[in-house]
C-alpha cells in the first residue's frame, strides 16, 4: 500500500495541484467555513477531480502536526523528483543549487522558498527522507516545494560530475581563496553547492571548485550568516545581475 503523507493550508495544496508534484487522493475541509474563499477553492479542487470531504475541525486537528492549517488539509503521495538532467533541460543560462546539510525542515523550507522566488532554475537535495516532514516543509516554503523542479542525487561528487561535464560553472561559499558575492559572475550557468553550518563545504569540493564566494559583512565578530540567510543573499543577487543583463539587451 502507497504510504500517504499530509499537506496542510491552501497554499501547499493549490501549489502541489499546479506543479503536479504529487498524487492527491482527498482535500478535507473544516465543514464550519464558509465564505467566498473557500468556495473558490472548493471549486478549483472540484475541477481536477479530486475528492473533498467536510468534516468536524477536530479530526483535521488529530490528522496533523499543529493548529496552522487554516482548517483544510490534503493527503497526497510521494513528491515527484527529477532526474538531473531534466533540471537543466532547455535551459539557456541555468542556476542549479544543492542543499546539502540543512537538516531542520523549517530551514530547508525557508531555503527553497528563497530559491524559487529568486528564479532558481532548480534544486538538488540528498536522498535524506524528507517525506516524514512533508507538510512541515511544504507550510514552511509557502507551497515552494510542491512548485520547485528537484532531483536527487546520492552524494555532492555525483551532482558536481554531472553538471561539470555540462560546463557549468561549479560554486560554493567559503573564507578560503574566495572573491566577494559582489565581484562574482552569476550570470552563467552555474551549480551552486550550499552546505551546512555544522559541516560546511567539503575539501574535496572545494579543490574542484571554479568559483569560491565570500558574503561581505558590515561587521566582523568572527561570525557568519545561518545558511538560509546566505541562500537568499546569493540568490537575488544572482536575480539581481541576470535581471541587468536583460535590461541590457
Amino acid at each position: 500500500m502507497t504510504k500517504e503523507y499530509i499537506l496542510e493550508g491552501k497554499l501547499s495544496i493549490e501549489a502541489a495541484i499546479k506543479g503536479k508534484s504529487r498524487r492527491i487522493s482527498r482535500v478535507y475541509i473544516d465543514k464550519g467555513k464558509k465564505g467566498r474563499d473557500i468556495k473558490s477553492f472548493e471549486s478549483m479542487i472540484n475541477k481536477t477531480g479530486i475528492k473533498i470531504k467536510k468534516v468536524d475541525r477536530h479530526l483535521i486537528d488529530e490528522m496533523t502536526q499543529g493548529k496552522t492549517h487554516g482548517g483544510i488539509i490534503a493527503k497526497a503521495g510521494d513528491k515527484r523528483f527529477v532526474s538531473l538532467e531534466e533540471l537543466i533541460k532547455d535551459k539557456k543560462n541555468p542556476f542549479i543549487v544543492m542543499l546539502d546539510g540543512i537538516e531542520d525542515p523549517y530551514n530547508f523550507g525557508y531555503a527553497v522558498r528563497s530559491l524559487y522566488l529568486a528564479g532558481v532554475d532548480g534544486v538538488v537535495v540528498n536522498p535524506r527522507n524528507w517525506m516524514e516532514a512533508t507538510s512541515v516543509v511544504a507550510k514552511a516554503s509557502a507551497g515552494t516545494t510542491e512548485l520547485m523542479p528537484m532531483a536527487v542525487a546520492n552524494d555532492i561528487e555525483e551532482a558536481s560530475n554531472f553538471f561539470k561535464d555540462k560546463g557549468m560553472t561549479l560554486a560554493c561559499t567559503s573564507n578560503r581563496n574566495s572573491i566577494s558575492l559582489y565581484e562574482a559572475d552569476l550570470n552563467v550557468p552555474m551549480f551552486l553547492l550550499i552546505g551546512g553550518e555544522k559541516r560546511g563545504i567539503t575539501r574535496s569540493f572545494l579543490e574542484k571548485a571554479d568559483t569560491i564566494i565570500q558574503i561581505p559583512y558590515g561587521r566582523n565578530h568572527g561570525i557568519s550568516l545561518a545558511a538560509t540567510s546566505a541562500t537568499s543573499v546569493i540568490a537575488f543577487e544572482m536575480m539581481r545581475q541576470k535581471n541587468i543583463t536583460k535590461s541590457n539587451i
